[in-house]
């Protein structure tokens, strides 16, 4: 379980196929406080520590995650979004979030607005996911508030802390990025479309 507050942005060092797989490894100023067997949310897909060598993790991700997430896009040198799994009795700053990605989407507009910027993300609403103005969307495992929803995309504000510690000021138009909608929201629509 994460919150979606971003704790450090972390270097992909090296990606190794094996199989299948794809073994991540990761640098980070948190390194030192990780250990084996431990949660990790990397641009919002929960993955678990699986070595650890000085300031380098490793961390593997599966054929359906590569599938469905934007892991698979990385390059050696691009920066993650990098959060640890909540301890309970931690304030929850952001929502509650999982760490399983429902689906990307692509960067369609970014428009810098009086020192903040509004992303517009597209999205394949085939696969039953909707978002609501004011309610809560996990965007490369940032959280954040839907500002202007419609069918199939969505826009959200970013200020500019979230931008300078985030993997936003890498973003370009054209950009996939993961998804994770609101766990409420998506039993809401559950249980809705069951009674239909």
């Amino acid at each position: 379980m994460f919150t979606g507050i971003i704790e450090d942005l972390g270097t992909i060092k090296n990606l190794k196929n094996e199989e299948g797989n794809l073994h991540i490894t990761v640098n980070t100023s948190i390194t030192s406080q990780l250990k084996i067997d431990q949660s990790v949310a990397h641009n919002g897909v929960c993955l678990t520590v699986v070595s650890i060598d000085s300031d380098n993790y490793v961390v593997t991700a599966i054929k359906e995650t590569l599938d469905k997430t934007n892991l698979g896009k990385l390059n050696v040198g691009d920066l993650v979004n990098i959060e640890r799994a909540m301890k309970l009795g931690d304030r929850l700053d952001g929502h509650i979030v999982q760490g399983h990605v429902d689906q990307i989407a692509k960067c369609i507009s970014i428009i810098e607005e009086r020192g903040s910027w509004v992303f517009t993300f597209q999205y394949d609403v085939a696969l039953g996911n909707i978002t609501i103005e004011k309610g809560s969307i996990t965007v490369n495992g940032v959280s954040l508030t839907v500002v202007d929803s419609k069918i199939n995309e969505f826009s959200v504000a970013i200020i500019p802390y979230t931008y300078e510690h985030t993997t936003f000021n890498k973003l370009k138009v054209g950009d996939t990025v993961n998804l994770e909608f609101d766990v409420i929201g998506k039993y809401v629509k559950r249980l809705n479309d069951s009674k239909n």
